[in-house]
């Protein structure tokens, strides 16, 4: 696998096509080679004849290939493999991960039921990659009817869930790349909510009355932290916005106008040990844009 490429797992599920197409226009904009990943692991014996097994595999690897040849007629320039895993999906996609310089998944696949917002792959995936994985709800209707994820409107944005005082590096650097390809106004969330259990009314007072001063305070904490990818992404025009607002119910909210939802993902060396914050499983859960997971570490 060359470095930086783009990998889409494609069970031949809507939501796996449309993540595909997601992936394809991404590996046109980086200028890097597009990997179709689908795996089906062998089935048990006792349910299945050798023959079975073998039409089993057939199958995948017929489906894969046509899902490479639509995409590279689609898109004159993209270099685009596909790829036949004999083991779990979420294994092959892990491990692919390890080498790929992104990774895109839909939402859901054939394993899914109406309802199910995401799929145990997807969040498996999201959860433990080595690279950034972009996990895709919408279907090819949707995208043929609706505005394009490349539409260069004014109004088109990435949102991006920072701490101006936790780490920023791999998750900025991500958001500031992604609206800098999609000519994109880059929408800055940081959010904070009182505690779930209820103050008191003297409390809250006290809180509406300190509420500009923190808002100040906060938005010159966040300006701070962002200068060095100012400087370094001038076109990006940059909009702090901080809100009173539970912090995955503002990035939610934010995500209905929004082109991709950037959140970070603190990660760890032992695969067993990762593991995604609430706001990061809430807006994967509710998000209404392809959501972007970026994996930093913790310094």
């Amino acid at each position: 696998m060359s470095a930086g490429t783009v990998v889409a797992g494609v069970d031949g599920s809507e939501p796996s096509l449309a993540a595909a197409e997601w992936a394809a226009r991404e590996a046109l904009d980086r200028a890097v080679p597009l990997l179709l990943l689908h795996a089906s692991p062998p089935l048990p014996p006792r349910i299945s004849p050798v023959p079975g097994e073998d039409a089993w595999g057939y199958v995948g690897e017929q489906m894969i290939r046509q899902a490479a040849a639509d995409l590279a007629e689609r898109h004159p320039g993209l270099e685009v493999t596909g790829e036949h895993a004999t083991t779990a999906a979420d294994e092959a996609l892990l491990t692919a991960a390890g080498s790929a310089g992104l990774m895109v998944v839909g939402a859901r696949g054939w394993g899914g039921f109406d309802g199910l917002a995401v799929g145990s792959v997807a969040l498996r995936v999201a959860t433990a990659a080595d690279c950034p994985v972009v996990t895709v709800r919408e279907s090819p209707t949707d995208r043929e009817e609706g505005p394009t994820d490349r539409e260069t409107d004014r109004e088109a944005e990435v949102v991006a869930a920072l701490d101006a005082h936790g780490h920023l590096a791999e998750t900025a650097d991500f958001a500031f790349r992604a609206a800098l390809a999609r000519k994109a106004r880059l929408r800055v969330v940081h959010a904070w909510a009182l505690p779930a259990a209820a103050p008191s009314a003297w409390m809250i007072g006290v809180l509406e009355e300190d509420r500009g001063r923190w808002e100040d305070q906060e938005s010159q904490a966040m300006s701070d932290a962002l200068r060095p990818w100012r400087t370094r992404f001038p076109q990006v025009e940059v909009f702090p916005d901080i809100v009173l607002l539970n912090p995955a119910q503002a990035l939610v909210r934010s995500s209905a106008r929004a082109l991709l939802l950037v959140v970070g993902r603190r990660t760890a060396d032992r695969v067993a040990e990762r593991h995604l914050g609430p706001i990061a499983h809430a807006v994967l859960h509710h998000a209404h844009c392809p959501v972007a997971v970026v994996p930093h570490s913790l310094f």
